[in-house]
């Protein structure tokens, strides 16, 4: 009696993609997610086939934090903790990364140890299957370095003069952004920006001195919903006053900011502070408008935040003006030419954008006055030798 070996037919795993990847019907996924709920030895396989799709990810471009950004925002936050362990199991496989990559691997820890307890079998295939449908059809995106691709390659650690120079400035920022008065606020700002400026000068000219300076490297900046546009232009108004390039992706809510390392730490700093602070101001000053009789309405907040920006890039753009010595803008103007050069390679065809929805007189007034309690004093001249 002889036997032959037959070929195998397709996993649960195959037959479930097969039937819900590559078909947007919702009984599909229920299909598929049926046949996953009744084989639990497919788990196994299930899982490694999601860290392929996160590896196929960071070929084409993507982030860990920006993978988190897209998914919380089409399927919300119980598959992100579905999300977070895949990335978390594919780190060991993955190639060596620099710091910002390291930061946002970081920052899943706090996501997973919030998890709620994993579902029944059928509504976690369900939700895995819905997670991989949008891993993909993610389209690629501009490759970023997250450290100088050449050069030497210095960065900022704990320890470092650098290091220390920017603990001291994100300590500055989180008490202006937690005092509740005004000037108290203006007065820790404008001595973060006053340290911020002097980070940034200090790598100038370290760059000046050294045989072979740093290339621009480039970050994501989360752009997020709603009144995305406004802050699209806040940030771009602080990316240029910090010698930096700002590029917004509007489908995707982030920025791409190019520039030189310390000039990018200065950014997400400044953006992040000046954000929190227009939230503040604006939740004051329609306090006020509701105790005057007016209802809290969104065209006063997306003209308030639009007001905003337009007045905090004015002001920052004069000091940027008048922040140098005469002897440092040969320096600076060779590291505006790389930065530009760094952005146009990145993305040759960009397009301006209008702000839309400003029309509310009494939102633009106050966000204009919250711009100017925020204001930013000039960069120092370094002390002479």
């Amino acid at each position: 009696m002889s036997s032959t070996d037959t070929p195998a037919g397709p996993s649960t795993v195959e037959r479930a993609f097969r039937t819900a990847l590559y078909d947007s019907a919702d009984a599909s996924l229920d299909t598929g997610a049926s046949l996953l709920a009744a084989d639990p030895a497919a788990d196994a396989e299930l899982a490694r086939r999601g860290e392929e799709f996160v590896a196929a990810l960071w070929g084409r471009g993507w982030q860990p934090a920006d993978v988190v950004r897209v998914v919380r925002r089409e399927l919300g936050d119980a598959p992100v903790y579905l999300l977070a362990e895949l990335i978390r199991a594919q780190a060991p496989h993955d190639r060596v990364r620099g710091r910002r990559w390291r930061d946002q691997l970081a920052q899943l820890d706090d996501v997973l140890a919030e998890a709620p307890p994993r579902p029944d079998r059928f509504s976690h295939a369900t939700a895995v299957l819905e997670l991989y449908r949008l891993l993909l059809r993610l389209p690629a995106l501009e490759p970023l370095h997250d450290a100088p691709p050449h050069g030497r390659g210095r960065t900022s650690t704990a320890g470092s003069p650098g290091g220390r120079m920017l603990a001291r400035i994100r300590a500055l920022l989180a008490k202006a952004e937690a005092t509740g008065f005004p000037e108290e606020a203006e007065a820790l700002s404008a001595k973060a920006q006053e340290l911020m400026a002097k980070h940034s000068v200090d790598e100038a000219l370290l760059d000046a001195a050294a045989p072979a300076p740093d290339a621009p490297g480039a970050c994501r900046i989360g752009v997020e919903p709603p009144y995305e546009q406004a802050k699209a232009v806040l940030l771009d108004a602080v990316a240029s006053a910090n010698h930096c390039r700002a590029v917004w992706n509007e489908p995707f809510c982030f920025s791409t900011v190019v520039g030189f390392e310390a000039d990018l730490e200065v950014v997400e700093l400044l953006h992040t502070s000046l954000l929190v602070q227009a939230q503040s101001a604006m939740t004051r000053a329609e306090a006020a408008q509701r105790a005057g009789g007016r209802k809290r309405t969104k065209t006063f907040r997306q003209s308030f935040l639009a007001a905003y920006a337009h007045r905090v890039g004015t002001r920052l753009a004069e000091a940027a003006g008048s922040q140098v010595t005469d002897d440092l803008l040969p320096v600076l103007a060779s590291r505006e030419v790389a930065v530009t050069a760094a952005a146009d390679r990145l993305f040759p065809d960009t397009v301006s954008t209008r702000l839309r929805g400003v029309s509310d007189e009494a939102g633009w007034t106050e966000g204009a006055r919250a711009a100017d309690r925020a204001q930013m004093r000039s960069r120092p001249r370094l002390p002479s030798e």
